[in-house]
């Protein structure tokens, strides 16, 4: 009996040993994630994969703040620009496709970084996200229509009479999250609401988290100097060159949505960048806010990449044990 105590024992601390762990590093835009990033990943001599839901698309790369060459070669990254403005893309795909990368990727190394400021798609990689029925691309384009003829006020109406439960649970101020909760009931004849068990799903590794933040008043005004840069590289010319896609989802992001209404003449230049700069401002408040509900993120500044090191190293010891 002692000798099979003494095997079982050796098994359950070898499993222990060989756990993995995901490291992801979240925060607001233009905090200095991509840097902070990469710094982690060559002290922890392992591979970025993106945790940003519009630098996965191919086309575009000026409005969605693509790392530059050289950090791409500085480390290997995952999920830049690897799929096009046509396809049908979301957060569930997104979990599927970054777990079987992660299957590859901790046979070779015992952390692996996720980094963005998308908090769908990282809470889909962490926690899973609900299997929800492919969308209608001639309903979504109908209330896409609907939503600019009428405006958001006509469609929290209909989804108030079709899944009241949603609609008080829903920001109803962000007409994405309408448009989905609206599309899903409409096409499913089942409220949305139904869909989602709100049950995390149990990964195989361990998770750390941490976050990056600074001053607000410093972070506004990086803010502001990413958008001058931005259109000084040619912005405009980007999004002229994508207005085919004006109507995709991912186009209606901060940065195209802006310079789409002046290019149609609702507004102009200057009141289309000076729009940028507030709604990215007021994207990064939505960002913070986001992340500090959940107490699991351990925060930094961007001048604690040592600190953060440290932290994971230590972390993971732990957990190891």
């Amino acid at each position: 009996m002692t000798w099979i105590w003494i095997c079982r024992t050796r098994i359950i601390l070898t499993i222990f040993k060989m756990a993995k762990t995901l490291v992801v590093l979240a925060g607001p835009t233009a905090v200095g994630k991509t840097r902070f990033g990469i710094v982690l990943a060559k002290a922890l001599q392992t591979e970025i994969i993106s945790a940003d839901s519009r630098q996965i698309y191919k086309e575009a790369s000026i409005g969605t703040a693509v790392p530059s060459p050289e950090e791409l070669k500085a480390i290997r990254h995952h999920f830049i620009q690897t799929v096009s403005l046509e396809e049908d893309y979301n957060a569930s795909r997104y979990e599927q496709d970054v777990l079987r990368l992660l299957e590859e990727l901790f046979r070779r190394y015992d952390l692996v970084l996720l980094v963005g400021g998308s908090g769908l798609y990282i809470r889909a990689v962490c926690e899973g996200i609900d299997d929800l029925p492919p969308h209608d691309p001639a309903l979504r384009t109908k209330l896409l229509s609907r939503y600019e003829q009428e405006g958001l006020r006509s469609l929290t109406e209909e989804l108030w009479r079709v899944d009241p439960v949603s609609a008080g649970r829903i920001d109803l101020k962000n007409h994405m999250r309408v448009l989905k909760a609206l599309e899903v009931s409409l096409q499913t004849g089942k409220p949305y609401s139904e869909f989602l068990s709100g049950k995390p799903a149990r990964r195989p590794f361990n998770i750390l988290r941490l976050a990056l933040d600074m001053e607000r008043g410093e972070l506004y005004r990086r803010i502001n100097e990413r958008v001058d840069r931005m259109m000084e590289e040619g912005l405009l010319e980007e999004v002229k060159r994508l207005q085919p896609y004006a109507r995709c989802n991912a186009m209606k992001s901060v940065g195209y949505r802006e310079l789409f209404d002046y290019l149609e003449g609702k507004v102009s230049l200057e009141e289309a960048v000076d729009r940028i700069r507030r709604n990215t401002r007021k994207f990064a408040r939505k960002q913070i806010t986001w992340f500090r509900k959940n107490d699991l993120y351990r925060w930094f500044s961007p001048d604690e990449v040592r600190e953060a090191v440290r932290w994971i190293r230590e972390s993971s010891d732990l957990q190891d044990r």
